[in-house]
């Protein structure tokens, strides 16, 4: 799949490619107001099925409309308000992680996210990661901890949608001309050196970078690949 939309300096570009298990689990949404202001939202649920990729797509769409309007930490919040109740059916509501950006008429771009979604800036042709994913390795990290950290603490993230609170949800901002969101189908399976790679060459072209980020991404050595999105802010 592959969107694209723009407005004034603005474009903005998306790709996703379907993962092992069908169906997705990711959404990309975008939001552009009168004004100009331009709202983007990556989310990646957790689980594969019917009901959590279209709880995903909800998501995304709401938090995209709301960051347009409200900024990036209202729109994930509202987010929040639609799965925080687990249900009490036997299928419990879904949970996801997501990022979201908001390029203002100022030139800024201010990036809010929970779990493991993430950000990038192409600055002066270095890709700099403006995002720390939300799991127990980066936590312990942050406190200080300089033993061995088991690999699965990579994967064991600490905050969601459902569980976001304005402590919880971490923010970031930038002024550069590129910036990428991606689901960690894509940051997990390609390199950085690749990723960076990938941006210097399709600066200027939004839509390539996204369809090319999504087609590096791997299959990992267990034969599994999972659902991989891209999502390309360019201001020109």
């Amino acid at each position: 799949m592959t969107t694209t939309s723009g407005h004034g300096n603005v474009r903005v570009a998306s790709a996703t490619r379907l993962g092992t298990t069908a169906p997705s689990g990711d959404a990309v949404a975008v939001h552009v107001q009168e004004d100009g202001t331009t709202a983007a939202a990556v989310v990646d649920g957790i689980g594969h099925s019917p009901r959590v990729a279209s709880v995903a797509r909800l998501l995304a769409t709401v938090m995209a409309r709301v960051s347009a309007r409200r900024g990036s930490l209202a729109g994930l919040l509202t987010g929040t308000e639609l799965v925080v109740d687990p249900g009490s059916g036997d299928e419990p509501e879904p949970d996801a992680v997501a990022v979201v950006a908001t390029a203002t008429a100022t030139g800024d771009i201010r990036i809010a996210w929970v779990g493991d979604c993430r950000a990038y800036a192409l600055e002066e042709g270095r890709l700099r990661p403006l995002t720390a994913d939300h799991n127990l390795a980066e936590q312990l990290a942050l406190c200080g901890y300089t033993g061995e950290i088991p690999r699965p603490a990579a994967k064991w993230v600490r905050t969601t949608v459902r569980s976001a609170v304005v402590a919880t949800v971490s923010e970031a901002w930038t002024r550069s001309r590129l910036v990428l969101l991606t689901s960690d189908g894509v940051h997990d399976q390609v390199p950085h050196a690749a990723m960076e790679a990938l941006a210097r060459t399709h600066e200027d072209a939004p839509q390539a970078l996204a369809d090319a980020l999504v087609a590096a991404a791997e299959t990992g050595a267990d034969g599994v690949r999972d659902d991989a999105t891209a999502l390309v802010i360019s201001r020109a």
